[in-house]
């Protein structure tokens, strides 16, 4: 009996994958039924049936585990960069910082830049959320102010290429690389509040300078790992919301998991349940006040967008 329910899962895992990785080729997906279908005939006519399911096994699984992901894919132009940085004593200097102009939702004037900034004028950190749609999910960038008036935000995102569309089944099978964008305020943040016009929220983070240091550092050594080495990204363990998990553990490694992993849109509820989140009032009055997209759309041209998106 424990013959059928084999079949059943390992087909669906595998059609899932063969369907996710040859989008342009459905004969793949086909032959893949037809082999299924072949294993299920042996099963009943001959004593082979085990042995026809495990070489479909060997060889779907040998197939997929050989995927690896890549550098050298035709990127859309907003992921076609990952940050690193050189770091000297205080001083870091971060390569390929994002800094596009949108005209509207998926088109803007590409602009990458230098950045550098000085690790004891590192004062601040927000956690900025977006919601597009359901409420409970969300996704999450952490923007770090330094006492010059920098800002940089990173963003744990899938690397899509050009003319490719996010999948939230795509991301359980190998169908996207790991990026890291740092950017401006003025381009990441502003992309989701004027031009989408998703739900975004900036809660400011309660964390000492002593706190700050080795939770920017974290980030700009995941940089330079994944512009070193490519890592597929993966809807449950290797998201926006997950990989900061890792990266706060920096901070506080006894730190335990919560639904806000995967719900990342009850992320807010759980740092403010660690006392993480900064501001007077219940949760309530601080997802509220954290709203940002209808003051940075009423915004006048040219005005500061980082002041704008925190005035009170």
């Amino acid at each position: 009996m424990l013959f059928w329910p084999i079949l059943a899962i390992g087909g669906l895992l595998g059609g899932t994958a063969l369907h996710v990785q040859f989008p342009q080729a459905r004969w793949v997906v086909w032959l893949f039924v037809l082999a299924l279908l072949a294993v299920a005939v042996l099963r009943v006519v001959t004593p082979w049936g085990w042995h026809a399911l495990a070489l479909c096994a060997v060889l779907v699984g040998g197939w997929y585990l050989s995927l690896a992901p890549r550098q050298d894919r035709d990127w859309a132009p907003e992921l076609s960069r990952i940050v690193s940085a050189d770091i000297d004593g205080p001083i870091v200097t971060l390569h390929d910082v994002r800094d596009f102009r949108w005209h509207d939702r998926d088109n803007g004037e590409a602009r990458w830049r230098d950045m550098v900034v000085n690790l004891d004028q590192l004062q601040s950190a927000d956690m900025i959320t977006s919601v597009w749609s359901n409420p409970k999910i969300a996704h999450l960038l952490v923007s770090f102010g330094f006492a010059d008036g920098q800002r940089v935000v990173f963003s744990v995102e899938i690397r899509r290429e050009k003319g490719e569309f996010f999948s939230n089944i795509g991301g359980f099978f190998r169908q996207f690389e790991l990026a890291l964008i740092a950017a401006t305020e003025e381009d990441i943040v502003k992309l989701r509040t004027n031009h989408r016009v998703e739900d975004v929220r900036l809660y400011p983070l309660r964390l000492t300078p002593e706190q700050l240091r080795p939770l920017f550092l974290a980030y700009l050594e995941l940089g330079n790992h994944l512009a070193r080495t490519p890592e597929f990204y993966n809807t449950v363990t290797a998201n926006c919301t997950t990989v900061v998990w890792q990266l706060v553990r920096v901070l506080k490694p006894d730190l335990p998991l919560h639904r806000g992993l995967l719900l990342s849109g009850l992320l807010p509820d759980w740092l403010y349940q660690l006392g993480v989140l900064d501001g007077e009032g219940n949760l309530d009055t601080l997802r509220e006040s954290a709203r940002i997209t209808d003051r940075a759309r009423a915004a006048p041209e040219g005005a500061d967008f980082s002041a704008v998106i925190r005035a009170r």
